[in-house]
């Protein structure tokens, strides 16, 4: 179907909903304000499975942010990390207030590709935020994919994203947790997300890795899943950070000849192995 929003078009939307996830960490539920773009605008979002929204505070300024609500939630839902100028500005709103949002953008996790296919998820850290639209799509279509292993990796149990809803994942997943350093009540694993691989039954040859965290993680875990026998096109990872303006113009999130905003944030390992090995961080791959 041909696009009919303009990319720039400010769609007006309404926080209905603040919860407090982690230190400096809020996740917003947002309700569209009734526009002429509204329903091209979710039926971008549930159809394309869309990653991303620019979220713009008057006069502060606008930032990109994935989408981390289900694509079948009728509202949207955002967490955000209080880091800059925009993101305290969004902590300071309240329920009720008014902010503005263009979008959707980007490609997303490949959802449609995974059906009827085993899923393997790793986040880390605020990582795990825009692969909760993931688990709660799957939890709402469950019988059209196979086995789902979440792995998941935070600084400390404080930093622990969603953690009201771990129980009920642990009802349609296998969800495995580890924190870098343990308090006095942390009962869990301590170490690095790949410490969690040894807990894990996968079968590399039906099963499709959904990545998203800091870039150090990928190389370490996407050795790991090499090492298990996963192909290079069976692995997905999230280039988010990277983005700015999300259409291509600022040029800031150009990987190669590849713009992250438009052509991912979502990419196969396969794709990124395309692209000249000087102009990739080392820090991203094995």
């Amino acid at each position: 179907m041909r696009r009919l929003i303009n990319p720039y078009f400010l769609h007006p939307v309404r926080i209905v909903k603040i919860n407090d996830e982690a230190p400096q960490v809020k996740m917003f539920t947002f309700e569209l304000i009734e526009n002429e773009y509204k329903e091209e605008f979710m039926r971008e979002y549930r159809e394309k499975h869309k990653e991303f929204v620019e979220v713009m505070v008057p006069g502060v300024g606008e930032a990109p942010f994935s989408i981390c609500s289900s694509f079948y939630d009728e509202k949207l839902q955002l967490c955000i990390r209080a880091v800059g100028n925009v993101t305290r500005a969004i902590h300071r709103k309240k329920v009720g207030d008014i902010l503005w949002i263009r979008g959707p953008y980007g490609r997303g996790f490949p959802l449609e590709e995974a059906k009827k296919k085993n899923v393997l998820i790793v986040g880390g850290g605020i990582g795990l935020a825009p692969l909760r639209a993931v688990i709660r799509s799957i939890m709402s279509k469950r019988g059209e994919y196979g086995s789902v292993t979440i792995m998941y990796g935070d600084r400390t149990p404080e930093h622990l994203l969603f953690k009201k809803e771990h129980k009920e994942w642990r009802k349609y997943f296998d969800f495995l947790v580890t924190v870098d350093k343990a308090d006095d009540k942390w009962k869990g694993c301590v170490g690095v997300v790949t410490v969690l691989f040894k807990y894990a039954k996968l079968d590399p040859k039906n099963t499709v890795a959904m990545l998203c965290g800091p870039f150090i993680m990928y190389r370490f875990v996407i050795k790991k899943l090499l090492e298990l026998g996963f192909k290079e096109n069976q692995i997905y990872l999230s280039l988010e950070r990277r983005m700015r303006c999300g259409v291509g113009n600022c040029r800031h999130c150009m990987i190669g000849n590849r713009f992250v905003c438009l052509d991912g944030p979502v990419f196969s390992f396969d794709e990124l192995l395309k692209i000249p090995r000087s102009e990739v961080p080392e820090t991203w791959l094995p």
